[in-house]
């Protein structure tokens, strides 16, 4: 099998790493201009670590009925969306709960360690809570809830940034990974894109890892093993569980989903995590190829995901009610 020329660029955005991959290297500088011309939208919207986002102006008027940027609307929907078809299991309204938790900034100025945290178990306010018209833009956050659209923003980042450039650059194949979050839009590689699967994102690429080929689409990994902090000897880390309002007590350190949409591998990867062991029904149910990781390290693959060696997930599996 001949294998294509890939153009590779490597950057940080939305607080971790960012790689742009073309299957035209000549055109990667105007490929990369495009996904950060995405990237510098959605941070300016979405983001709760800046002060001057509109997320954070939203979450700072509480009782307010604003209208926002057809973006920011996006993504909100977005989540909402993601709420819905997880039962909840993925919840925007975690806001408060996470800045409890000790994740109250951008994650690289997150202390590593520090003192006793008194978390108390209790409910996140719920996605129900928030009052928001995708038609005339307009929301209204109750007193008292806090949005993070982190499950989701990001990856409806790697699919907008993959499709603006590849119509930047005449359809020619990209790859967009924002932290992990993976996008592929345009034509292909002949031998699809292969993505190195492991807890982190930024693990250098490895031949003895395990990879997966996808042709369309996106591919999440959720990890309870990266994106994590100690406060008074106790391990924490950023997924809510939006039941206890505290990081999930999951059965599964890692789960890595393919699916029709970046979006859609993020919700069901992070609803995965949540769920614990009736994410596996819920994923086959669904048809998300899955490779799930436990806390043991014993992988268990769900609904086609492949042995290693068969190195094809099929990314064109739309999920029933997605």
């Amino acid at each position: 099998m001949s294998y294509t020329l890939l153009g590779i660029a490597d950057h940080r955005a939305l607080g971790g790493s960012m790689r742009v991959v073309v299957t035209k290297p000549a055109a990667l500088r105007a490929a990369t201009a495009a996904v950060q011309q995405v990237v510098d939208a959605i941070d300016l919207a979405a983001s709760r670590f800046r002060a001057d986002s509109e997320l954070s102006r939203i979450n700072a008027s509480p009782d307010r009925v604003t209208k926002v940027s057809p973006l920011l609307a996006q993504a909100i929907d977005t989540a909402l969306r993601g709420a819905k078809v997880s039962g909840g299991a993925v919840d925007p309204t975690i806001g408060s709960a996470i800045k409890l938790a000790g994740y109250d900034s951008d994650f690289a100025e997150v202390p590593k360690d520090g003192v006793h945290l008194h978390l108390v178990e209790q409910r996140v306010p719920g996605w129900r809570a928030l009052e928001f018209d995708r038609f005339s833009r307009t929301v209204l956050l109750p007193r008292g809830v806090q949005l993070d659209l982190g499950a989701t923003a990001k990856a409806l980042a790697s699919d907008l940034a993959a499709k603006a450039a590849s119509e930047a650059i005449g359809g020619a194949g990209v790859l967009v990974s924002l932290g992990g979050d993976i996008a592929v839009a345009g034509r292909p590689p002949s031998e699809g894109w292969s993505i190195q699967v492991s807890d982190d994102s930024g693990a250098p690429i490895d031949d003895s890892q395990e990879t997966v080929a996808i042709t369309s689409g996106g591919i999440a990994t959720s990890s309870t093993t990266v994106r994590r902090w100690t406060r008074g000897g106790v391990v924490l880390h950023h997924i809510i569980d939006p039941e206890t309002g505290l990081p999930a007590n999951s059965c599964w350190r890692v789960a890595t989903v393919v699916a029709a949409t970046c979006v859609d591998a993020n919700i069901a990867s992070t609803a995965a995590i949540v769920m614990g062991r009736s994410a596996v029904s819920w994923l086959e149910a669904h048809r998300l190829p899955a490779r799930l990781v436990d806390l043991e390290g014993n992988v268990h693959r769900v609904a086609g995901w492949p042995q290693p060696g068969l190195r094809l997930a099929n990314s064109n599996l739309a999920p029933t009610v997605f």
